[in-house]
């Protein structure tokens, strides 16, 4: 059962999309209860032209690699071309993408679909930059305005003479919308992608700030205020009680400031409380419940921390559909089915997961057992110099990025012989102007010359690593 909160003191519970309170059928009875199967992610496979094929599983991969019928074609995510085949003789039943939009990780699964049952076949967590760029951008700012205020005695404002497009998004939001249009694109040119699935996730944060009820005029088009508060409460506070720390249990709504004693119903007045502590708190202010003053202070710090990323995935929600749209047709689901489909196959919660129980099918009888993380990490800076904290020039850059054929970020092998480092390890390089580059591997900084490195695949802007998949064991 997945855990869901509801006001006063009653338990948790789940219910269907349609509202009507029926709980999920028993996991254990009929077809559509049964677990899924957990398999290793399969391997993307593209002709001898470069178009993608229907991928295999990681065993036919190495048998075709050991008959030298194929050759590698990308390191990460891996992908083989074979040597013999061509798509046009080849049998091609499709794929789909199931995409879980997010502000911090946007989770991404491709799948097949036949029948109503969904195969799980890669999963990728693609992890955003957003507050990373919002800074950049804060700190040009800054430097901009001390260079006008130091250079200039008197300028005449122009900022009423800039106009924005329609549809603009700033810099951060709209890095979320690429970098995942981005990856399904990618995707396409791997993998015969027929079609996404595309979770609208939104959270009213109108009607989550005022903490009633708004209708007719006030909000024509209605409002699921009671599912919204529950569902952005579990997310905030990570299905966690806030007093004891207890998860995996029946949490309540429960109110910092009683009702009794002025209390609203406000978001921010609202927080998860297992049912022992909520009982045990009961009308009392947490003033009097909670004795010691960091816990307190946690608490309320907690329960005002801003809609921010609410209001990040509602802001980009319209223009990563029109994105997606553009290139494949795109089915949009709400976060409710993807939960329900979700609780009636018995998957854990995760980005990749929920990716791929969005939209309409009736069971998921197979699941990937780990998730390629790609992290955004850029493509480095334009600029020649790096300023100190104050703001002035500390070194000089080159102009070229590349030196004895690598560039930072990179993913190399290292062969070192001899010395401190001697061994093999592969990780990204660092690379120096005098040919004398750092690798940053699992174990650690490896300092080797240019001599020792094999190229494995070129720098693309993320930072990848395998993790395990909630709820799967290890496949090693």
């Amino acid at each position: 059962m997945v855990p869901g909160a509801e006001h006063g003191r009653g338990e948790t519970g789940t219910a269907s999309p349609g509202g009507s309170g029926v709980t999920p059928e028993p996991c254990g009875a009929g077809e559509k209860g049964r677990e899924a199967h957990i398999a290793h992610p399969y391997v993307f496979v593209l002709d001898k032209h470069g178009a993608p094929l229907q991928p295999c599983p990681p065993a036919r991969a190495r048998i075709l690699l050991a008959k030298e019928r194929a050759v590698i074609h990308r390191h990460t995510p891996f992908t083989i071309r074979l040597k013999d085949r061509n798509a046009a003789d080849s049998e091609i039943d499709g794929l789909e993408i199931g995409v879980d939009p997010g502000s911090k990780h946007t989770g991404i699964a491709v799948f097949t679909s036949l029948g109503g049952e969904r195969r799980g076949r890669y999963a990728i967590q693609l992890d955003h930059r957003g507050p990373a760029i919002r800074k950049k951008l804060h700190q040009r700012s800054a430097y901009r305005r001390r260079r006008r205020s130091a250079n200039l005695r008197y300028r005449a404002p122009r900022f009423n003479n800039r106009t924005r497009p329609k549809g603009w998004l700033a810099p951060s939001l709209r890095h979320r919308v690429d970098t995942t249009a981005s990856w399904v694109d990618r995707l396409c040119g791997w993998a015969p992608i027929r079609a996404v699935h595309l979770e609208r996730t939104a959270f009213d944060t109108h009607a989550l700030s005022t903490g009633r009820s708004l209708e007719g005029v006030e909000y024509q088009h209605g409002t699921l205020l009671d599912y919204e508060v529950r569902e952005y409460l579990l997310t905030k506070f990570d299905r966690t009680c806030v007093y004891c720390g207890v998860t995996d249990v029946p949490l309540n709504l429960d109110h910092v400031r009683p009702r009794s004693r002025g209390g609203s119903d406000r978001v921010s007045n609202l927080v998860l409380a297992c049912v022992p502590c909520n009982q045990a708190k009961g009308a009392r202010p947490i003033e009097e419940f909670v004795a010691r003053p960091t816990t307190l202070s946690r608490i309320r710090a907690r329960a005002q921390v801003p809609l921010r990323h609410t209001a990040v995935v509602n802001s980009t929600r319209w223009a990563l559909w029109r994105s997606l749209d553009e290139h494949l047709p795109t089915r949009v689901a709400s976060g409710g089915r993807t939960k329900w489909n979700r609780t009636r196959n018995r998957l854990p919660k995760s980005h990749t997961l929920d990716a791929l129980a969005v939209g309409v099918t009736e069971r998921i009888t197979e699941t990937v057992g780990a998730v390629l993380i790609a992290r955004c990490t850029g493509r480095g800076s334009y600029a020649r110099t790096q300023p100190d904290k104050h703001g002035f020039p500390r070194l000089r850059l080159p102009r070229t990025k590349r030196f004895r054929g690598f560039s930072t970020g990179d993913l190399v092998r290292a062969v070192v012989p001899k010395g401190k480092w001697a061994g093999t390890r592969t990780g990204r390089a660092a690379v120096r102007s005098s040919g004398s580059h750092t690798v940053s591997t699992p174990q650690g900084l490896v300092k080797t010359s240019y001599k020792n490195l094999r190229l494995l695949q070129r720098a693309d802007g993320y930072a990848y690593t395998m993790e395990k998949e909630a709820g799967a064991p290890s496949l090693d």
